[in-house]
């Protein structure tokens, strides 16, 4: 029998979506009496709740309506329990909700939601996250300071208050120093498909159904706002139309508006957002603010790292916790540094709560290092691509935490890879080429990301799948990890096939819904494949064996060995994960291993300047990134190449325009992103340096890696094209016109 992995075997629900015949959320037929729900909603970034009045010209004898006096406990069960389902009397971001409507007439619920008014006093927000960490330590009964982490290596290793003095006498004492600030803006998910849930009651608790990325978060978030046993709650996940993060924890704050509607109206709730909605009030990634200060040898060896990060949280802790720690520590890049010290804060502003978006925290931190390793480049007057080779970590090495990598580094291979398809070293060689008004260069970027949880997440996670026999020799996977458009159900098919020396065929993906599949933890941190698909491939090679040894005793093909088996009782594995014995981490120090491995890559762009208008366009992409082992290797491009796509749409395009905290350009027609056309030809390389403990010969998360190094690499073509040297994403226009008349000066 052919294997199935390593081979490009088409996507399960490829012909559905094709076809149209997908049915995602709002997609499915109204149930029994169903009712549409809205939200109304705080115009106000930070103020006083007065009152709410309802205009009496409506009749509101058809409108159910939920406040925050409906709501017990009124908190959103994530990382921290500060962010109210509905305000009650705080004002904290424009956008917070504060009343719920439902009716099912549509338009009367729009003229409704218009007849209610909010009364509040408004306060002077705090908008900036390096003013809210200056101001009172505690602002209306909480501090501003959401959280902290302080990494550490050699010389900066004695203690906290003694690392900082520590790490300025090192810089002190190398040849060269460099110093630059970086920054990096909002940026939107922009998944296809808005967020939208529909809920209802029954003898049997709640039901949720909807676009969801994480069913477990929803199904925690609803067992504590309604005080219920675990088996009382239900969350299925329909066909979802994108997530990158932005329905990873969201979806628990719509499923408790719809479900409250739905248990006062006794009716089932149908709660979908319009675009603008979902692009005013949803998460988004944090913005970050890096101070960096290094130190290496005239030869370029580098010496010394430290850096200041500081990250907007938002008006609530939402996963700022863990995006954050993600993005300390990627902090120093895939670089040997001999002393480091990476402080991490992150602040609490009067803006909407920031969450979860791919990359995690690491794209922020990585810009900044990047584009960092470009000045000192500069200031050696060296190539950037030979300072980084030089400098790359390799087996042996140590990371800032002190992790030493021993397997699975291919980060010299994937820049020796990319270098040699772009043709880089001619292109620099020749220097920038000028076509009338049009400027042409050409940059790189090299970097890492962890896959799977941090330093000892899996470990207190213990993820479980299920694989089951069913009648006619066939296996089904039970998980709760979700398929966003990634391809998950179809690769871990793929995984299932071969662990069991059966056809992919032959293998089904169980509805994900948490009344009946384990929890496998969340779809996120690229560890769905590298985690949740070993433990399918553990389960699957049980289930296997137990087959094999009923054929063994009683012949027959494996069909029937499996038939007889079921008829004696059913057949399934329910596995755990195991982190490998070599991880050690101490959350209390912040030093070991901080993933069980990394995943590499190097991202080569070339661009056009256009010299007038300051317009860049992506002529040509390269990439080589170490994926450990291609399951599906199509499948693999994809993720690369849409994740790169989406970098190049941060690096160049997206930029959320505030004005008092609120939005003013919350439309598809003035946040920009890239479509299909505006893609580069991209030339995307696999590397396979296989993981020890990864599924089907040794697979790794690559999800997350692919926003990791657009931004810095297109910055650095920009740099090369017309010598100017931005440290702020987007690079728009606007910015590089300042920037030419600054250098003009």
């Amino acid at each position: 029998m052919q294997p199935s992995v390593g081979v490009s075997v088409p996507r399960v629900d490829g012909a559905a979506k094709v076809a149209g015949t997908a049915l995602y959320v709002d997609d499915l037929p109204p149930l029994p009496g169903e009712l549409h729900g809205v939200t109304v909603r705080s115009r106000v970034a930070r103020g006083r709740l007065r009152g709410v009045t309802f205009d009496p010209a409506i009749d509101w004898s058809d409108v159910t309506i939920v406040r925050a006096e409906d709501v017990t406990p009124n908190v959103v069960a994530l990382i921290v329990d500060d962010q109210p389902v509905l305000a009650a009397d705080v004002i904290r971001h424009a956008y917070e909700p504060v009343v719920l409507l439902a009716c099912a007439d549509r338009a009367k619920l729009a003229r409704a939601a218009a007849a209610v008014t909010l009364e509040v006093d408004p306060l002077p927000p705090i908008l900036d996250p390096e003013a809210a960490l200056s101001a009172d330590a505690v602002v209306e009964g909480r501090s501003n300071l959401q959280k902290r982490y302080l990494i550490t290596k050699g010389a900066a290793d004695v203690g906290d208050e003694a690392s900082l003095a520590a790490i300025e006498a090192a810089l002190a004492g190398c040849e060269v120093v460099v110093r630059g600030r970086y920054t990096t803006t909002h940026q939107e998910q922009l998944y296809l498909e808005p967020q939208g849930l529909i809920a209802r009651w029954d003898d049997h608790g709640v039901h949720v159904v909807g676009s969801i990325q994480c069913p477990y978060y929803v199904h925690k978030a609803l067992t504590k706002g309604f005080d219920l046993p675990a088996d009382r709650v239900h969350v299925t996940q329909a066909v979802t139309g994108g997530g990158f993060g932005g329905k990873e924890e969201y979806p628990s704050v719509l499923a408790l508006h719809a479900a409250l509607l739905a248990r006062k109206s006794g009716r089932p709730v149908r709660m979908i957002y319009d675009r603008k909605e979902d692009l005013e009030a949803t998460t988004k990634r944090h913005p970050a603010i890096c101070d960096v200060a290094t130190g290496c040898d005239r030869d370029g060896t580098l010496r010394v790292l430290a850096m200041r990060v500081v990250m907007d949280g938002g008006a609530y802790v939402t996963l700022t916790p863990v995006v954050l720690s993600r993005g300390a520590l990627h902090a120093a890049g895939a670089y040997r540094w001999r002393d480091a010290r990476i402080e991490a804060l992150a602040a609490a502003t009067n803006t909407p709560p920031n969450g979860a978006f791919r990359g995690f925290g690491a794209p922020q931190t990585i810009w900044a290092i990047e584009r960092h390793l470009d000045a000192v480049a500069r200031e050696l007057g060296r190539d950037p691509l030979d300072l980084r080779r030089q400098n790359l970590l390799t087996i042996g090495d140590t990371t800032a935490t002190g992790q030493k990598l021993a397997f699975s580094v291919a980060g010299l291979e994937c820049l020796d890879k990319a270098r040699a398809d772009s043709g880089y070293d001619e292109k620099r060689r020749r220097g920038p080429v000028a076509t009338g008004r049009v400027a042409r260069g050409i940059g790189a970027a090299t970097f890492l990301h962890g896959a799977g949880f941090t330093g000892s997440g899996e470990r207190n996670l213990k993820g479980k799948a299920a694989v089951d026999l069913v009648a006619g020799g066939r296996l089904l996977i039970r998980t709760g990890s979700t398929d966003i458009g990634q391809g998950t159900e179809t690769v871990f098919r793929q995984i299932v096939a071969d662990a069991a020396g059966l056809p992919i065929g032959a293998v089904d993906y169980a509805p994900v819904c948490t009344t009946h599949v384990p929890d496998s933890g969340p779809t996120v941190a690229s560890r769905t494949i590298m985690i949740v698909g070993s433990i399918v491939e553990s389960a699957a090679r049980k289930v296997a064996a137990r087959v094999a040894a009923e054929r063994d005793r009683a012949g027959g093909t494996f069909a029937e060995a499996g038939d007889r088996l079921i008829a004696a009782g059913e057949v399934t594995e329910l596995v755990q994960y195991v982190s490998p014995d070599y991880v050690k981490w101490d959350d209390a120090t912040y030093k070991g291993d901080a993933y069980p491995v990394f995943a590499w890559s190097c991202f080569i762009a070339e661009v056009d300047v256009d010299l007038d208008t300051f317009e860049t366009t992506v002529v040509g992409f390269w990439s080589a990134t170490d994926v450990g082992r291609a399951v599906n290797p199509v499948l693999c491009v994809g993720q690369i190449e849409g994740g790169a796509l989406q970098a190049l749409g941060w690096a160049l395009t997206e930029e959320i325009v505030w004005k008092d905290g609120l939005i003013q350009n919350p439309r598809l027609t003035n946040y920009i992103i890239p479509t299909a056309l505006d893609a580069p030809h991209m030339t995307t390389a696999l590397i396979e340096e296989p993981f020890p403990f990864g599924p089907g010969g040794g697979a790794k998360g690559i999800g997350e890696l692919p926003m990791d190094g657009g931004a810095p690499a297109v910055a650095a073509a920009i740099e090369h094209a017309t010598g100017l040297s931005l440290g702020a994403l987007p690079l728009s226009p606007e910015r590089l016109l300042a920037a030419s008349r600054r250098n003009a000066l």
